[in-house]
């Protein structure tokens, strides 16, 4: 009994230490803020036809230039390219693209990109999708955005409907990469009355440490 009480309290210690390095190292700003290019951009207007609220949010990590690995930072968009590819390959994706993988592949879905090999590969370009899940809609040298929240099969408005944009930016005055995941989540089939968005509390928190664990995995691919 000595033994197994003191492997589960190490057990429990190594968690929390890990989710204390993962709060601690990531941050979150929610909801975003109203001055953000996401709101004004085309790709909102389109999908969001209502205008609703939103459940919103950006998870933030800066990374010191000098630890980023070099050949991402010699041309304008390859850091940004990297870190979609790592958000989607990296160990914080793998349960669900797992999940998605057993439930969602077959003849349709196919030509999706599903492993990480096939994600590393990937150029994602507007149109591209994702574990049946994910489809990228705009594409920019700093942010990739996709849709989400059902099927891509299901082009038409959604009961749950979202945007979510991987982002890098390079601030050469105070030398870091700063990275972002920018979540947005909203009904888009009907006009819903109020300011709330579509997620109650505590759904929203586990999004959001959800975001932090993305973070951090691909984070570690961007780094010498």
């Amino acid at each position: 009994m000595g033994i197994i009480r003191k492997a589960s309290l190490g057990v429990t210690l190594g968690t929390a230490a890990a989710l204390g390095y993962v709060r601690l190292s990531t941050s979150i700003i929610a909801p975003i803020p109203l001055n953000d290019a996401l709101y004004s951009s085309s790709t909102f207007k389109k999908y969001n036809l209502h205008r609703n609220a939103a459940t919103n949010d950006v998870c933030v990590k800066t990374i010191p230039l000098n630890r980023i690995r070099p050949e991402l930072l010699q041309k304008e968009g390859d850091l940004a390219l990297e870190f979609c590819r790592a958000v989607w390959k990296g160990w914080g994706y793998s349960i669900q693209r797992r999940y998605l993988h057993r439930k969602y592949f077959g003849t349709d879905t196919s030509s999706h990109l599903w492993t990480p090999d096939q994600i590393a590969a990937s150029n994602f370009e507007p149109g591209t999708i994702l574990t049946d899940h994910f489809e990228v809609v705009e594409r920019t040298p700093t942010e990739i955005t996709v849709r989400c929240g059902d099927s891509p099969r299901n082009q038409g408005p959604r009961a749950s409907d979202g945007l979510f944009a991987i982002g890098a930016t390079i601030d050469k005055e105070a030398q870091v990469a700063r990275l972002t995941l920018k979540s947005c989540f909203f009904p888009s089939d009907r006009k819903v009355e109020g300011d709330k968005g579509p997620m109650p509390g505590w759904i929203e928190n586990l999004h959001q440490w959800y975001a932090r664990i993305l973070m951090v995995s691909a984070a570690r691919s961007l780094t010498r």
